[in-house]
């Protein structure tokens, strides 16, 4: 996804603004990820000063989604 614009927040955070993009000079999965997930955005309220200075408007991140792990069932008591 690509870093489109970010708001500084009053209380002192930011609110970064990602869209679906994709250049094929990039790498060849940025392609085939266009190709299933053509349109997008995400936004993401960030309150952590050392992860918001390493984003930079323009440039490109992985966006990655995993399912969370269900817990194992409880054993039966005895």
């Amino acid at each position: 996804m690509r870093l489109d614009n970010v708001f500084r927040q009053q209380w002192g955070g930011i609110k970064a603004f990602f869209s679906c993009s994709y250049d094929e000079k990039l790498a060849k999965e940025d392609v085939s990820f266009q190709k299933a997930t053509p349109t997008g955005n995400a936004e993401f309220v960030i309150d952590n000063p050392k992860a918001a200075e390493q984003l930079e408007i323009g440039e490109y991140y992985y966006v990655d989604f995993h399912p969370v792990p269900k817990p194992a069932p409880a054993s039966p008591s005895s």
